[in-house]
């Protein structure tokens, strides 16, 4: 597999609130657990922090990357020559295109605490899909990635 010329690699991580979050639904289950004795409220404390963390930890562990001659974001692989024009989406737009604009044939990679977005025109007469829309908090350096990656192929 060859190196794009702009390599382009984001983790889309979960905000630092849904630790606080995680921590306080440790906290809720350990007072749910308090009648039943100070054991099970550390249990219920540890076990309910660690559960709503792992949940946490895995909804913001999708990663979106440009490598070689493909554009991979999640699960889906798409080569960049199935790939036309980039859009970057500030805030207002992506919120738009989220919502009302929204084609449900579209591939959307959706980070609702991410407010920028690219969205990029699938060309290929083949596949179905009109558009992918993704979630990032660097739109510009990844539409220059896909750019670079599509003139190296």
């Amino acid at each position: 597999m060859q190196l794009s010329a702009a390599p382009y690699e984001e983790r889309l991580t979960a905000p630092r609130s849904w630790w606080l979050v995680s921590f306080l639904v440790g906290v809720s289950l350990a007072l749910i657990l308090l009648p039943f004795g100070t054991l099970p409220m550390l249990g219920g404390l540890a076990g309910g922090t660690a559960a709503a963390a792992v949940m946490a930890s895995s909804y913001g562990s999708l990663r979106i990357r440009v490598v070689g001659d493909s554009l991979i974001a999640g699960e889906a692989k798409i080569p960049v020559r199935a790939l036309g024009e980039a859009h970057v989406l500030d805030p207002e737009e992506a919120r738009a295109w989220r919502t009302h604009k929204a084609d449900t044939r579209a591939f959307l990679l959706l980070r609702a605490y991410i407010p920028t977005a690219l969205r990029v025109e699938v060309t290929d007469p083949a596949d179905p899909t009109p558009y992918l829309y993704l979630s990032t908090r660097e739109p510009e350096r990844l539409a220059e990635a896909i750019k670079a990656a599509k003139a190296a192929a």
